[in-house]
């Protein structure tokens, strides 16, 4: 038997460490009960984590960054502002409602206006990898 005379305080995780104890949930024959024992983690923590990795919301990369964007062409006329001098390359018009994403190493990346976000996050960071 335990006895705590002091307060018992939160625990605070790493996320590294939810991400681990998430893995081991969805290793095949893993049962939930233990490894929540096993790391003594309430089943609601772990089930609410194992949705936020899911999700998308609970990772170790870094967060994204916002990037300067140069609109060109109509879109920049517009939105009021002067058109930038020609692009080195040909631009085509995205008139049919599509994302053009160009990174800084020259891969280009392209998706119609209704994907995801978190099918887009998925797709970047496989890009990363």
């Amino acid at each position: 038997m335990e006895i705590i005379t002091g307060v018992e305080r939160r625990r605070r995780w790493r996320v590294e460490d939810k991400l681990r104890i998430v893995a081991e949930t969805e290793q095949p024959g893993a049962c939930f009960i233990e490894v929540s024992r096993r790391h003594e983690v309430c089943r609601s923590l772990l089930w609410n984590w194992r949705r936020q990795v899911r999700r998308g919301t609970l990772r170790s990369d870094p967060a994204p960054i916002f990037l300067p964007v140069r609109l060109t062409g109509p879109a920049a006329v517009e939105a009021n502002q002067p058109l930038s001098p020609t692009p080195s390359r040909p631009v085509p018009a995205a008139s049919d409602g599509n994302i053009e994403i160009t990174l800084a190493d020259g891969t280009r990346i392209r998706t119609g206006h209704d994907v995801s976000l978190a099918t887009l996050r998925r797709v970047l960071a496989a890009l990363r990898g």
